[in-house]
């Protein structure tokens, strides 16, 4: 375990997070489909390699920096940048030589976007159409797939098929219903590709809330925080508290009846804070404590009725609301083993923004 008095830091149970790892790798395996876990939760090529040994196809990612760190590191050679990416100048460069190492898929949402990806990597990559599946963000309407399909393939492209992300579901009793409309989008935008005279071989979606919610209408699931889950998942009832895989340890620094301070605040443990979610992350060991406010570097702790209260110098641990914002924070992860020896692990793509 970390050395006494070295908190805040982020801790995860390896019996855990390989449980959880284990458990998406048959939720994949019963639907029939491909699983292709987005490493950006955990930005750790030693988490990446359990994931492909488990049976992962390849990896999901953000950015090139983030396909050039665990392609580099030997991980996979199978990565799709699930991002529409606007490639110009060194990051056309990059792309380019990535390309030559391992098989990349990109994202394109936009007929100008395919056009200036292909004059980028002169079809070097394969591409897939996002569409809005009830996220709201990027992506075209599945009805308009086939036109950006054409798009690219007319400018040099190879296109694999469509790809959604489900996000409405990260809400209170909306996970089935965001897989229920991503599957439908899903097969519009195939039918669009088709009638555009593309073949759609890959159908791709999926999140850790929407990912147990067996459908028709997918070949590949790309879910990310289900390798630790965090409050979020907690809250939404998609995981329980055996499932977390990761916490931060911090110390209880400051205290008061009914309150405690912790010396983890949001640039430790993040400061996403969703309106539906109950405080700023959750005691792993004090379920009706609340963490009321988040400074920088404090975490106001409101406690439940559990006895006895810490005690100024206690070690606390923190579920953090969104774990993916909570790992890119920190430079290492304590890994627990079981028996309690522990080793250290980089979080290799933090900071791999571009």
């Amino acid at each position: 375990m970390p050395a006494s008095g070295q908190t805040p830091v982020p801790v995860v149970d390896v019996e855990a997070m390989d449980r959880n790892i284990a458990a998406m790798a048959a939720t994949a395996r019963r639907q029939g489909l491909a699983l292709r876990p987005h490493a950006k939760t955990h930005k750790c090529v030693e988490i990446a390699r359990r994931q492909v040994a488990a049976g992962a196809v390849g990896l999901t990612v953000a950015t090139v920096g983030e396909a050039e760190v665990f392609v580099d590191a030997g991980v996979t050679d199978d990565v799709f940048i699930a991002y529409p990416l606007w490639v110009v100048g060194e990051r056309a460069r990059r792309l380019r030589a990535l390309s030559e190492r391992a098989a990349i898929r990109v994202a394109v949402d936009s007929a100008p976007g395919a056009r200036q990806l292909a004059a980028a990597v002169a079809g070097a990559t394969e591409v897939l159409v996002e569409i809005d599946s009830g996220h709201h963000r990027t992506g075209v309407n599945p009805g308009q797939a086939g036109e950006i399909a054409r798009a690219a393939s007319d400018a040099g492209l190879e296109v694999a098929g469509v790809f959604t992300f489900p996000g409405h579901g990260y809400a209170p009793t909306r996970p089935s219903q965001a897989a229920a409309d991503e599957a439908a989008a899903l097969q519009e935008a195939a039918s669009s590709l088709t009638q555009a005279g593309i073949r759609p071989r890959v159908l791709s979606g999926g999140s850790t809330p929407t990912a147990g919610y067996t459908r028709d209408g997918l070949t590949e699931l790309r879910p990310g925080v289900y390798v630790f889950g965090d409050a979020q998942q907690l809250e939404l009832g998609t995981i329980t508290t055996d499932e977390v895989a990761l916490w931060v340890e911090a110390t209880v620094v400051s205290a008061r009846p009914g309150t405690i301070v912790l010396d983890a605040g949001s640039k430790v443990l993040g400061a996403d804070q969703p309106a539906w979610i109950s405080g700023g992350g959750r005691l792993l060991d004090r379920p009706g404590a609340r963490i009321t406010a988040l400074s920088e570097h404090h975490a106001t702790v409101t406690l439940g009725l559990e006895q006895p209260s810490p005690e100024l110098g206690d070690t606390i641990r923190v579920i953090p609301n969104h774990v993916c914002t909570a790992v890119n924070l920190a430079d290492q992860l304590h890994a627990v083993h079981s028996g309690g020896n522990y080793e250290r692990w980089t979080v290799a793509a933090r900071g791999a923004n571009r």
